[in-house]
């Protein structure tokens, strides 16, 4: 049974569900929801654990930092039988009714990265699996989690020289946040026939600062954290509700 070399896990491992945090450390505390979890691998930015929650067998591997090594992690996960992707990460808001610890839903993704160009020209869309995203709605809306939908955008660095104009630009056009990974996993599951929906714990309001957002999240802040709670018990809850309904 082949090993996927970078993901380092073979069908044995799989699952039909996957969760895919972008931080490693986040891969524990999904863990601590989960029935029976056990580590499987640990290799570069993916750190990988397969565990039950109510019932529903479910993988958590994290993909690191940006577009090119969430794409691999989707490409080797579709190998081993997973079906259905939920991102759990992290954004900045791009909006200023939009506040610390909040959820955003992504519709979409403006496709201002790299990778999900080297697959297929920019003017192929980077949509939400409509099903997906209904449940998250639902499950958010049952659970009176704070949370908005729409469109987000995709980016490649934190520091160029001008990204005070660039956010301004978007936020211009309404979008609601931004990250580095949505757009590749939207656009890349539709290309692989897969489900994607995507959900981000706001940790940086339109007017902070990024460092102090990520610092926040990073030392536990009560607002960052408590919203990275909501968005795991969400996304569990989505995979329970899709599977019944399946």
């Amino acid at each position: 049974m082949n090993k996927q070399p970078h993901i380092h896990l073979t069908k044995k491992d799989g699952a039909g569900y996957a969760l895919l945090p972008g931080d490693p450390e986040r891969v524990s505390r999904v863990k601590a929801f989960l029935e029976a979890p056990v580590e499987l691998a640990y290799n570069r930015e993916y750190r990988s654990v397969k565990g039950m929650y109510k019932g529903v067998p479910l993988l958590v591997v994290s993909t690191g930092i940006g577009g090119p090594s969430t794409a691999i992690a989707l490409e080797e996960l579709k190998q081993i039988g997973v079906h259905t992707l939920i991102r759990i990460g992290s954004s900045g808001a791009l909006q200023p009714n939009i506040n610390i610890g909040e959820l955003i839903l992504s519709e979409g993704a403006v496709r201002d990265e790299g990778t999900s160009k080297a697959y297929i020209s920019s003017n192929y869309p980077a949509i939400s699996d409509h099903t997906v995203l209904t449940h998250l709605k639902m499950h958010a809306e049952s659970l009176n989690i704070p949370h908005h939908v729409g469109l987000v955008r995709s980016h490649d660095s934190f520091y160029t020289d001008n990204e005070e104009t660039i956010d301004a630009f978007w936020s211009k056009q309404g979008i609601l946040g931004s990250d580095m990974e949505t757009a590749a996993l939207l656009t890349l599951a539709r290309l692989r026939g897969l489900r994607a929906a995507s959900i981000l714990n706001v940790v940086v309001p339109y007017t902070g600062d990024l460092q102090s957002g990520i610092d926040q999240l990073q030392s536990g802040e009560s607002l960052t954290r408590k919203g990275e709670q909501y968005e795991i018990k969400v996304a569990l809850e989505t995979i329970v509700s899709l599977n019944t309904n399946s």
